[in-house]
């Protein structure tokens, strides 16, 4: 295996983990200046840094319908992680499988011991043996990389942002205690508007890393399968058949898009400097360049 560490990666998470820190302290600064509760704001950001640290895993596959499977039940998907899983010198994930007529497969876990790597039901009707392994390869980089577990706490802050933002009328109940009504409805809005910001910045930040870090996985598919002809094919494959699923399909999947080796809904829904993926085009052009250095063009 040609496997070298990308430290483009690992310098974009800490970059971002640290931007999003710096912005999420002075959210926090703000709030508690407009006289919210500073236990307040403990409360809801240990809580929600704890659910999501030990149960986002669990979440992703309670809300996709994700079934954990033996494997007696799917011996040859077994096989094939168990293949990738020893090539990329990590411990066998455990493996799930998804009812989704929405080909896709995606890895969560806070750690390489907690992993799982999923797939929908469908992609394995549409895929080749070779295309399908060279998915699950790209899944496998991600667990590699460390990468789910920075994603998962980095969206954090836009999280709370937007729970705020959505939900501003209720911070009326910590405002300003016996203030006038003018100066609490004007606290409000400011609230508001920094909640908005705040979740423009960090959901910008968490999306740019969220593309680059497709790009290393579909680096670390190529390098542990050594063949990124079949990842390309793979990538085609999925995207092409995702105009012939139902909508509504694609909406129940939705909320999973930013684990997915390919967002069941982008371009038509989503500006591209919010989408969680790189586009089709892009990732292709540098598969292909993989593939000629490979050939030693």
């Amino acid at each position: 295996m040609n496997w070298t560490r990308d430290f483009g990666l690992t310098m974009r998470m800490l970059l971002t983990s640290f931007l999003l820190l710096i912005v999420y302290l002075i959210f926090l600064g703000i709030l508690y200046a407009l006289n919210v509760p500073f236990g307040f704001l403990l409360l809801v950001a240990a809580g929600m840094a704890f659910l999501q640290f030990f149960f986002s895993d669990k979440l992703v596959l309670w809300s996709t319908g994700t079934r954990i499977v033996a494997e007696d039940e799917y011996p040859e998907l077994h096989r094939m992680i168990e293949r990738l899983a020893t090539t990329a010198g990590l411990p066998k994930p455990k493996v799930g499988v998804m009812p989704s007529p929405v080909p896709n497969a995606f890895a969560t876990g806070r750690s390489p011991r907690n992993a799982v790597v999923a797939v929908t039901d469908s992609i394995m009707r549409i895929l080749t043996p070779e295309e399908l392994e060279a998915v699950l390869a790209h899944e496998m980089a991600h667990v590699k990389n460390r990468d789910m577990l920075t994603l998962t706490m980095a969206s954090f802050i836009s999280m709370l942002a937007f729970l705020i933002m959505r939900n501003w009328f209720f911070m009326g109940l910590f405002g300003g205690g016996g203030g006038n009504r003018d100066n609490n409805a004007g606290a409000l809005i400011l609230v508001y508007i920094v909640s908005i910001l705040v979740w423009v910045v960090s959901t910008l930040l968490t999306r740019a890393l969220s593309r680059y870090r497709e790009f290393a996985a579909d680096r670390g598919s190529a390098a542990l399968t050594g063949n990124p002809r079949a990842l390309i094919s793979a990538l085609q494959k999925i995207s092409g058949r995702m105009d012939y699923v139902p909508a509504e399909k694609k909406r129940e999947v939705e909320g999973a898009n930013a684990f997915f080796i390919i967002p069941a809904l982008s371009g038509n829904t989503l500006m591209e400097l919010f989408s969680t993926h790189p586009p089709l085009e892009k990732r292709v052009a540098a598969l292909e360049e993989l593939e000629a250095r490979r050939r030693g063009y």
